[in-house]
């Protein structure tokens, strides 16, 4: 596998050795070991989750204030744009965020560790989302920052206005959301 740091410190995006012939492809997405061993994390995951999107869905930007979540993310089918932002205070990067197209295709996956937001829009017709966390989701401590807060400015991409959830439409500002010290 290869790791690269990304422009924030702690995100990493990972590259896993994708052996493909005209049968088609393997690849291993996910290995204790060699993740702890090529990326410093030793986190424990917890958790799987598994969501299907149509295009223009916006998820996010979701967080847990409490049991905060290291997510380990992917996609199987589709293509989407992935985003974390750093919430934390006492960050030099607070507010600051970095974005991936991940797809099918591309197999790449973006390590996105505790502190940060998380959010992605499907770029394609329909998109599968996979994620790995190292908490257990807790309802009452999940927190949400608004998608298009303007102190973020995210380049979503967009042309048209996402389809969102309830709970993303009243998402917070990041100046008055509940965030880490």
């Amino acid at each position: 596998m290869n790791v690269i740091q990304s422009e924030l410190p702690g995100v990493l995006i990972i590259e896993p050795k994708v052996f493909g012939d005209e049968r088609g492809f393997f690849y291993e997405s996910f290995n204790a070991k060699a993740f702890a061993d090529a990326t410093g994390v030793s986190d424990q995951f917890v958790q799987d989750n598994h969501s299907r999107s149509q295009q223009g869905v916006l998820r996010g930007l979701h967080y847990q204030i409490q049991n905060p979540q290291g997510k380990l993310v992917r996609v199987t089918a589709g293509k989407v744009l992935d985003i974390a932002v750093d919430i934390r205070r006492s960050s030099p990067h607070f507010g600051k965020w970095f974005g991936l197209e991940l797809s099918a295709e591309n197999a790449r996956q973006l390590w996105i560790p505790p502190g940060f937001a998380h959010g992605f829009v499907v770029l394609s017709e329909h998109a599968e989302f996979l994620y790995k966390t190292t908490d257990y989701y807790t309802p009452s401590a999940e927190r949400c920052i608004r998608w298009d807060d303007p102190d973020l400015g995210i380049d979503w991409g967009l042309t048209d206005a996402p389809k969102l959830s309830a709970k993303d439409q009243i998402g917070k500002s990041l100046k008055d959301a509940e965030v880490f010290p």
